[in-house]
């Protein structure tokens, strides 16, 4: 093992690039971090797509795509055999197991570094990962949760299993909370939050953001509110189009752009969403856009950020929208709670509050004088703790730590 300060790294996560969700971003700035830092870097993931290349070079990284291959939520499960097997064949080149997400890809990352002697860090990016109540969702099909035989059984055995982890890193406060009531060890457990490139996210002029406008086909005399990320349930999307029918009837200017995709997952719902556009002659208020790669652009051309997830670990796509100086509507919940205060950075409103949703909303677009400050706080705040060079140097401390055998120096 090197002992060196270029230890290499091997970075496992069940999604990549291009699907452009939250966890999937922050392995591709990890990856992309690492390799600009002169270490040799491989990324592990799922072919999700039977179109893209099983392996490729992207970003000074190595991603090699495994099977299972194509579309279908439970496919992931395959990654623990395949992820095993390619793990062993690249043993040689890689010094560092980090996993992103670790929910399936934990299994053989951990088993492997045992086999090997090679340091294991578990990153978690969703609430519930360890504890088994992330898998609630899916399992409700069948009458089971995570408490329930033989889920639970499964659930303690696979814990007592990652437990062996050299690390675990906590991107936020709920994360650890989640570790710590689950009896991992807090010798293990590392506070590093997700990052921005607040260079790519940042404030425009009005002229700019017309011309982002025009390039984008966003029409220039609308009051444009966005949303970026998954087109998923649990990011309170149903409640925002809901609410968005009275602030169609009061603000016929303003536009909401909804830009992502609903991606893998039992909880996609972007046939729904679209439906209910449909339904309610919301075409001309609400725009999907689909995955995209230029995401800071649609912030730039925005007037402001509506986020109302049910349930956040993190909540990467508010510190992009608050790097582009936007006001940022949000509901404090999980990690949210540490990135945003109310009336301070953010307006915050509860979760599943169609009225106080609308009600921020429409401060926002009457231009409250309260709303002025929260644009440069919010700027500030990410500047101070999320840019992506101070979050790359802790995990460059934390993999060189492990390298060394002085983790705790």
């Amino acid at each position: 093992m090197k002992t060196s300060m270029s230890a290499n790294v091997c970075i496992l996560t069940e999604t990549y690039h291009p699907l452009s969700g939250g966890g999937e971003t922050q392995a591709r700035v990890l990856a992309a971090g690492f390799a600009a830092s002169g270490r040799t870097i491989h990324v592990l993931t799922r072919r999700t797509d039977r179109t893209l290349p099983k392996s490729e070079s992207l970003d000074g990284a190595t991603i090699w795509r495994l099977s299972p291959s194509g579309p279908g939520h439970l496919k992931k499960w395959g990654l623990v055999a395949s992820a095993f097997v390619k793990l062993l064949s690249l043993r040689r080149s890689y010094d560092v197991i980090l996993v992103c997400g670790y929910r399936v890809m934990g299994i053989p990352s951990v088993i492997v570094g045992k086999i090997l002697g090679k340091p294991c860090v578990l990153k978690a990016d969703s609430i519930g990962e360890f504890s088994g109540e992330f898998f609630d969702p899916g399992l409700h099909r069948f009458g089971l949760n995570h408490t329930k035989f033989p889920i639970s059984v499964f659930l303690s055995l696979r814990n007592s299993l990652l437990c062996n982890s050299s690390a675990f890193i906590a991107i936020s406060s709920v994360i650890a909370d989640e570790l710590q009531e689950n009896n991992v060890n807090a010798a293990q457990i590392f506070r590093i939050p997700n990052s921005v490139d607040t260079t790519r996210f940042s404030p425009v002029s009005v002229t700019d953001k017309l011309k982002l406008r025009a390039s984008l086909g966003i029409p220039r005399d609308r009051i444009v509110g966005v949303y970026t990320g998954r087109l998923v349930s649990t990011k309170g999307l149903p409640l925002l189009l809901r609410s968005w029918v009275n602030i169609k009837n009061k603000y016929p200017d303003a536009l909401l752009m909804l830009v992502g995709a609903g991606g893998e997952g039992i909880q996609n719902c972007e046939d729904e969403l679209r439906t209910f556009v449909n339904n309610n002659s919301l075409g001309r208020s609400v725009l999907f856009t689909g995955s995209v790669n230029n995401v800071d652009e649609y912030l730039k051309a925005s007037d402001f950020f509506i986020f109302p997830t049910e349930r956040e670990a993190f909540g990467i796509s508010i510190i992009e929208a608050l790097a582009c100086r936007l006001p940022v509507i949000t509901t404090a919940t999980g990690g949210i709670r540490d990135i945003v205060t109310d009336s301070k950075n953010a307006i915050v409103v509860p979760v599943d509050d169609g009225h106080a949703l609308t009600l921020a909303i429409e401060k926002v677009l009457c231009r409250d004088e309260s709303t002025i400050p929260l644009t440069e706080n919010g700027r500030n705040t990410v500047i101070e703790r999320y840019s992506e060079q101070q979050v790359l140097l802790q995990y460059i401390k934390l993999v060189n730590g492990l390298c060394c055998d002085d983790l705790h120096e």
